[in-house]
């Protein structure tokens, strides 16, 4: 095979450059991943004139300061902009006006709408919706009998309404992944690789937003609905995949051998800080070359797929419903 060596210094660098180059237009910006944030412009725009304006010199900027192309779609919300991003990639700049939204959104399959997984997919086709129109035509309460919440959500998206705001990470608690099974389940070692999962994925968070943590928490919930929690502080924040999992498997002891079927487990970490408060240098060198090696996993998972790249340990797992805050 061919092999490359990855550049985590290099990415991390020209991603450090981009949301600089956002933060001059705007000083609410949610990063969703090392190349890719929302922002929200609506104090800005005496500053920086129309949006098509706005579009095309934050274009100009994060080239005139990477050498790199960049997509940018403007929106009424952040679920239509995410998708109107999208398109003309790698330098397009595409805005969708507020009377557009149902417009521009009917045309397109639902699996372009925010949520709308494989498994919703193919539910949603036995009921012959396949574009956002389809979708659009069914009553709320219909999609709210069939789906439950997630039926609700949905058809927001297909009518274009999303009340998010955009959350700057200043703003941001805590991070937390939950997930419910497919089937309650017994199994010790099951629930330990979801619980690796979750922490991969709340350690992920974490680096591209910059932050870092040092109360870990472990949410398990049996079948019986009873729900615990368990946390630990860490004497160190921390955005490594190895210390949240070495933490959140140490809580998940107490509740081994497991005598009862669970049906939910969730990851968290609060008491946040930026990464910039953090003095790197004092961590010892494994811990820096695991960031690093993190860094780069971060960008080959933004790049292919956070399913497509993983760590073994997390591989086996049987979910229905995944959630993030």
């Amino acid at each position: 095979g061919i092999y490359v060596r990855p550049h985590g210094n290099v990415y991390s660098d020209y991603s450090r450059k981009f949301f600089e180059v956002l933060h001059t237009f705007s000083p609410l910006i949610e990063g969703l991943s090392i190349d890719e944030a929302f922002m929200d412009m609506t104090g800005s725009r005496k500053l920086f004139g129309e949006v098509s304006d706005i579009g095309r010199k934050i274009k100009e900027e994060i080239f005139r300061n990477t050498q790199l192309t960049a997509s940018v779609g403007i929106a009424p919300t952040k679920s239509v902009a995410k998708i109107a991003s999208d398109f003309n990639k790698p330098d397009g700049l595409t805005i969708v006006h507020p009377d557009d939204v149902r417009t521009f959104l009917d045309s397109l399959p639902v699996t372009k709408l925010w949520g709308i997984g494989k498994k919703t997919q193919e539910n949603l086709e036995k009921m012959g919706i396949h574009t956002v129109y389809q979708l659009r035509q069914h009553p709320r309460e219909v999609l709210e009998r069939k789906f439950g919440k997630m039926g609700l959500h949905i058809y927001k998206m297909a009518v274009g309404e999303d009340e998010r705001s955009v959350n700057p990470a200043e703003d941001v608690k805590s991070v937390s992944n939950e997930t419910t099974y497919d089937e309650d389940t017994n199994d010790s070692e099951t629930v330990r690789k979801t619980v690796f999962y979750l922490s991969e994925k709340v350690a992920g968070r974490l680096r591209r937003s910059r932050l870092t943590g040092q109360t870990v928490q472990l949410k398990i919930r049996f079948s019986d609905f009873k729900t615990y929690t368990r946390s630990l502080t860490l004497h160190e924040p921390t955005s490594l995949t190895d210390e949240i999992f070495q933490t959140t498997e140490l809580l998940l002891t107490e509740f081994l051998p497991l005598e009862n079927f669970v049906r939910l487990v969730g990851v968290g970490v609060s008491s946040l800080k930026s990464e910039k408060g953090i003095q790197l240098g004092l961590w010892d060198q494994e811990n820096q070359k695991k960031l690093k090696l993190e860094q780069v996993l971060d960008a080959l998972q933004d790049k292919y797929g956070s399913d497509v790249i993983r760590h073994a340990a997390s591989i086996s797992r049987t979910v229905r419903k995944k959630k993030e805050s």
